[in-house]
């Protein structure tokens, strides 16, 4: 039977319950109704035996009929007669020891009064229920009393309690109609609620229930992408702990759902603005301080007839490693290539150079082979003897050939000695790449085509200052805002937001004064390797 019942959905366990309820509430009011009107009944059973008797205790006919010899013949007919009169089953006039004088049943006249007298000889009336020969019967005896005020007889009237419930039984009907309404009306409005509940929980019982918010508590805390539920006013309903750990949220404490406006999140601005709008978001690109976010969202609406908008779910994936990949990936692209097109440019010349000498013009060709052979190996020399970080290294020289291959006159300014940093490899491959890639797209369209880089380090910060022969962006520092480009080809404005990206990370500065980018980056000087050397003796 358990079982079965669990199996119940929720509706139906709600209208059960509340159907009991109702039954057992009727029924409860029905039996107080039933007791109160039984009180009542009899209460008024006791006042009107009592009234009668008192008036037919006043009356002098009594009294005289009492005094004659045969006190039955006078009284019989009297008290008959006053009984159809008064509506009493009953009237018994008696003398003190008991002998009835009157009774319903002529048969009676002549025995004992059946009942308690012990007030009435006392000279006090009362009622009581008492069974006679007539039954049960609510009764009042009162004493007769002549001029000396001693008691000369008793009369006793009363309704049997089989007429009192019929009296009774009129007040019951109305009572128990009622109940039954009752039951149908809260019947009815119980249907009508675990009708809504039925839609609302699509049928499913409360254990169902409970197993899908398991389930749904377990995929909230388990998945690997953020997820943010909004309400149709765009308050945060829940967000899960991935979403916490991306958007730089506490975590959300279990039993905890009530709706957060976003003001009071403190999300960064680019995620702000994206949850703050109404429709659907497909893959668009949000930067902060911390990560590169792809953002998709969708907007819920209810299942119910006539049911809207309910509120939207977005998703968060974390892209700043993919992001960091790339930019080493077109680094790489970028030196390979460098290195593609001097091969190409070394076999040109060297082409020219044996072809000068089967001419004989041997000095021309040591004289080509020598001046590019010392511009190449002097900037190679120079870069090797000033910069000990590998990858900043490595950077530059991939980039002065990419310079040179597209005709820009590539400057550098670097300190006698440039010691490796802690700044982290991906981060200077970001910073660095990404400004002079800007750099050399802006000055490849000018008179003069020139990039300067300077490299300074003092004892606590790395300064990097990369400026072009071009005029300079016209947003200022717009420009690192993420979609704001100054080129005329699509999928740019993503560079400089993630170099501002990585500055801010590292605790640096990034300005721009006209062409001229700057950074200044918080470091600390990289532990010098020590090499263990172990002698054999």
């Amino acid at each position: 039977m358990i079982r079965w019942i669990r199996g119940w959905s929720i509706a139906a366990k709600l209208f059960a319950l509340q159907l009991v309820a109702i039954v057992l509430l009727a029924g409860v009011s029905v039996a107080w109704s039933w007791a109160d009107a039984r009180a009542d009944v009899e209460h008024d059973a006791a006042a009107k035996g009592l009234a009668v008797a008192e008036t037919i205790a006043a009356d002098p006919f009594v009294i005289e009929a009492l005094a004659t010899d045969d006190p039955s013949a006078e009284l019989q007919p009297y008290a008959v007669e006053v009984m159809a009169e008064a509506g009493v089953d009953f009237i018994t006039i008696m003398a003190p020891d008991r002998i009835r004088y009157t009774h319903p049943d002529p048969a009676q006249i002549g025995g004992e009064f059946l009942g308690n007298i012990d007030p009435a000889l006392d000279g006090e009336s009362f009622t009581e229920t008492y069974t006679g020969t007539l039954g049960p019967s609510v009764r009042a005896v009162v004493p007769i009393q002549d001029a000396a005020g001693d008691v000369v007889a008793l009369v006793s009237a009363g309704i049997t309690v089989s007429n009192t419930e019929v009296a009774l039984g009129g007040r019951i009907a109305t009572v128990i109609g009622a109940a039954l309404a009752m039951i149908a009306l809260g019947a009815l409005g119980a249907w009508l609620v675990s009708r809504y509940l039925r839609r609302v929980t699509w049928g499913r019982g409360a254990e169902e229930m409970s197993r899908m918010f398991a389930y749904y508590e377990g995929v909230l805390h388990s998945i690997g992408e953020g997820l943010v539920l909004q309400d149709r006013r765009g308050a945060v309903v829940l967000y899960n702990d991935r979403a916490a750990e991306l958007l730089g949220l506490p975590r959300r404490e279990r039993g905890r759902d009530e709706p957060v406006p976003l003001a009071r999140l403190g999300l960064p601005s680019a995620v702000a603005e994206v949850l703050g709008r109404e429709g659907v978001v497909v893959e668009e690109i949000a930067i902060t301080p911390t990560h590169v976010l792809v953002i998709d969202r969708d907007v819920i609406v209810s299942r119910e007839r006539g049911g809207g908008r309910i509120g939207t779910v977005t998703t968060l994936r974390d892209h700043t490693q993919l992001q960091e990949l790339t930019g080493e990936l077109e680094t790489m692209t970028t030196l390979s290539d460098a290195l593609r097109s001097q091969a190409h440019e070394f076999a040109n010349r060297l082409h020219t150079i044996i072809a000068l000498i089967e001419l004989g013009r041997t000095e021309q060709a040591v004289e080509l082979a020598s001046s590019e052979l010392a511009l190449s190996q002097a900037l190679a020399d120079r870069l090797l003897s000033a910069v000990e970080e590998p990858v900043l290294l490595a950077l530059l020289l991939g980039k002065a050939a990419q310079a040179s291959e597209r005709g820009v006159a590539f400057e550098l300014d670097l300190p006698d000695r440039l010691s490796a940093t802690s700044v982290p490899a991906r981060d200077l491959i970001t910073i660095v790449g990404n400004l002079i890639d800007n750099a050399l797209d802006a000055a490849s369209v000018t008179a003069a085509p020139r990039v300067e880089v300077s490299v300074r380090a003092a004892t606590d910060e790395l300064r990097i200052a990369v400026t072009d022969s071009g005029s300079g962006p016209g947003e200022g520092e717009r420009v690192f805002d993420l979609g704001v480009t100054t080129k005329q080809a699509t999928g740019h404005g993503i560079g400089l937001a993630l170099v501002r990206q990585a500055v801010t990370r590292l605790g640096g500065r990034i300005g721009v004064t006209g062409s001229r980018f700057e950074v200044t980056l918080p470091v600390a000087a990289a532990p010098t390797p020590v090499m263990e050397v172990t002698t054999d003796v």
